[in-house]
């Protein structure tokens, strides 16, 4: 094949992926695995369709979709947020430490400024910490950490938890999971969580599944995660960047923050 009969079918390829009328966010995930000369076709065809469609002139609604429009406009209300710091523990980062997350204390930095700027706003701040008990068969899978009463279950220090924090303990991945984090979020009148910490692939993962499930936004701010490295980070993230919280439970969710609120 000819480089002009290749190029020409790359960008036949990128039109198709950007006029399947899938949503953004499901296109933006796809797009973050992808080779970068994708990904400039992709948004080179996009500033096009935006150029032509300047230049067309403006068409009026439908009664239908006016309303539709107005109806989610007027529902729109700011987001509640909770900035959730999960597992960033002596354990996982003290060097030499059986489960050591080099990469956590990379994102120290940027972590604390985010919650210096949380505090300062009122944004409510929940510490998660994995808990074990001395004879917890979950240790025989991953060696012996974050049990109960020793210093790795610790916040670093320089991350600690100040007054007015909320801290709550895990045994498993979710920080959900046989924890009371719902009651304090349901406290807190939060819709939208914040994810920081560690690990993205693990315990950030499988709490946003879990919040998302439960009607909760998710945010998962890039500087404020670590995983185990960046392959694995990437694939969460892309994964979380095409998910949503489920309908249903969204919007009692968002009844629930209105009438506490």
């Amino acid at each position: 094949m000819s480089d002009a009969n290749k190029g020409e079918e790359q960008l036949a390829d990128a039109a198709a992926f950007v006029l399947a009328g899938r949503p953004e966010r499901v296109d933006d995930g796809a797009l973050s695995l992808q080779p970068p000369e994708v990904r400039a076709a992709v948004r080179d065809i996009r500033e096009l369709l935006s150029t032509l469609g300047r230049g067309e002139p403006a068409a009026a609604p439908s009664a239908d979709l006016r309303g539709r429009i107005l109806a989610s406009v007027g529902k729109a209300k700011p987001a509640r947020r909770a900035v959730v710091v999960i597992d960033m523990i002596k354990d996982h980062l003290t060097p030499g430490s059986l489960l050591e997350v080099p990469r956590a204390r990379e994102v120290v930095p940027a972590l604390k400024k985010r919650l210096d700027a949380a505090r300062a706003a009122g944004v409510p701040i929940v510490y998660v910490i994995d808990e074990h008990d001395p004879d917890d068969p979950d240790l025989d899978a991953w060696g012996t950490h974050a049990v109960k009463g020793t210093s790795g279950q610790d916040v670093w220090d320089d991350i600690a938890p100040e007054s007015g924090d909320r801290i709550v303990k895990k045994p498993s991945y979710s920080a959900f999971y046989e924890s009371n984090l719902q009651v304090v979020l349901d406290e807190l009148k939060v819709d939208t969580l914040v994810l920081t910490g560690c690990l993205t692939e693990i315990g950030i993962m499988a709490t946003a599944t879990d919040a998302m499930q439960q009607g909760f936004a998710v945010e998962v701010p890039p500087d404020s995660q670590a995983g185990t490295c960046v392959e694995l980070e990437t694939a969460a993230m892309g994964a979380l960047s095409i998910m949503a919280p489920f309908g249903p439970a969204r919007k009692k969710r968002l009844e629930h923050v209105a009438r506490a609120a």
